[in-house]
């Protein structure tokens, strides 16, 4: 077996003579002490030479050996691994994905791994709890950045770069809490929608009627109408401020044409200069499509004119999906069919403010029991 534990003639310290291209490499220290005696309780310094001799042909073993690291010389190898794995896999994100990625490097990742060199191999379950407690974000922020780690870690793994996959932290470690779905009655959505400008009325009406996303709707060209079938084609969006012919899910989503927006529908202007379905009037963007910053814009004036604080999504799709279960009495598993939610937990955060439902359950089992009493 390569390398050998020998003794130095001077200071009596123990290290480990390691060959490395025809020259001998000597490593003497074993987690951060000199091998000696007295150094680590309960522990000769021969014994420490002989657990660091160990490690190291562990990592001839697996594949992993890197003679800086044992010498103390190497920063952590998973920071230009990061930038090589961004660069090579990143054809496969959206823009807005993409974007995500290169902050958590650059803000969180790379700081981290700057303070603490692990290497690549070493990126085990407690390291990755040590890395999780010291990221500077709320709990979904948190996920965003150890998402991102994992992916990478998945294509080293691919890679053969490391021997097998580390676990990473439990969801419960993340502390994330699920906030209270904020949402309009359907009454006062409208009042909102009617207070905006009527020449951008129409993207917003198209939004509350079909349940989608703003950047969704902005990429809606005119042939994603399907006149055979009374349906709109959902299959391109814009990714941080990018067209990309891909929904976020990477799936196409066909969605009939609500009745009450088809009387909207006949009366849209037809622009032929245009291949988007909602063309802003006095817009500068090629092809004069909606920007989701105009959107906004747009939506909070109105809100201001009708006397609400909500903001868009919130005020058209989280609305929207609440009105069906609590105004209009729908099953989780109607809306889930409505809105082409992959997972039935998405719809369930819709039903988890129906108030008013609970009220009229709760009276009604008052009365009930009222009259049994009686």
């Amino acid at each position: 077996m390569k390398g050998s534990i020998q003794q130095h003639s001077k200071y009596k310290y123990y290290y480990v003579a390691w060959p490395v291209n025809g020259k001998i490499q000597t490593v003497s220290r074993y987690k951060g002490f000199l091998c000696r005696d007295g150094e680590i309780a309960g522990m000769t310094g021969r014994q420490m030479a002989e657990r660091l001799l160990s490690l190291m042909r562990a990592d001839v073993e697996n594949g992993t050996f890197r003679i800086e690291k044992w010498k103390g010389e190497a920063p952590s190898d998973i920071i230009p691994y990061l930038g090589k794995w961004l660069e090579e896999d990143g054809g496969s994100l959206s823009p807005a994905t993409h974007k995500d990625y290169e902050n958590s490097i650059k803000n969180h990742l790379k700081p981290w791994f700057e303070k603490n060199p692990y290497q690549i191999h070493e990126l085990q379950y407690d390291v990755l709890c040590r890395l999780l407690n010291d990221i500077k974000r709320t709990g979904k922020g948190k996920k965003n950045v150890m998402y991102c780690l994992r992916r990478c870690l998945v294509h080293a793994f691919k890679s053969n770069r490391i021997p097998v996959m580390p676990l990473f932290p439990e969801e419960r470690k993340y502390n994330i809490v699920d906030p209270i779905i904020k949402w309009l009655p359907e009454e006062r959505q409208i009042k909102v929608i009617r207070a905006i400008p009527e020449m951008h009325q129409p993207i917003f009406w198209w939004l509350k009627y079909h349940l989608r996303r703003p950047s969704e709707a902005m990429a809606l060209h005119r042939i994603d109408y399907d006149k055979e079938q009374d349906a709109f084609i959902i299959r391109r969006t814009f990714s941080a401020k990018v067209l990309v012919q891909y929904t976020k899910t990477k799936k196409i989503h066909l969605i009939p044409c609500h009745s009450e927006f088809k009387k909207i529908m006949q009366r849209m202007p037809v622009h032929l200069n245009s291949p988007y379905f909602f063309v802003h009037p006095h817009g500068k963007l090629a092809g004069k499509h909606y920007s989701l910053a105009c959107m906004e814009d747009i939506w909070h004036q109105a809100c201001a004119k009708a006397g609400e604080d909500i903001d868009m999504y919130s005020g058209l799709k989280h609305s929207s999906c609440s009105q069906y279960i609590n105004e209009k009495h729908y099953s989780i598993d109607q809306v889930q069919m409505l809105t082409d939610h992959a997972r039935r937990e998405s719809v369930k955060k819709y039903a988890s403010v129906q108030l008013d439902e609970k009220r009229r359950l709760m009276e009604g089992w008052q009365i009930t029991h009222l009259d049994e009493v009686k």
